[in-house]
C-alpha cells in the first residue's frame, strides 16, 4: 500500500471520521455513523483504495 492521501484530505477524514462515530455513539445520527470507520481507517493508514481505481492522488510527490 503506497500513501496516496495527502494532510490536509488526511486531516479531514479523520475529523468527519472522529464526528460519525461521536455522533453515533451519543444516539444523535444512530447506527449509520458507524461509517465513520472508513473515513478514519484511510487517513490513519494514509491510503484510500478508490483513489488509485480514479487516479487520483491528494499526497505531494517529494
Amino acid at each position: 500500500m503506497k500513501a496516496n492521501v495527502g494532510t490536509l484530505d488526511r486531516s479531514l477524514r479523520i475529523a468527519v471520521g472522529l464526528m460519525l462515530i461521536a455522533l453515533s455513539l451519543t444516539g444523535i445520527v444512530g447506527l449509520w455513523g458507524w461509517i465513520g470507520v472508513v473515513p478514519l481507517a484511510t487517513g490513519v493508514l494514509r491510503f484510500c483504495p478508490v483513489y488509485p481505481l480514479l487516479g487520483i492522488n491528494t499526497r505531494k510527490i517529494e
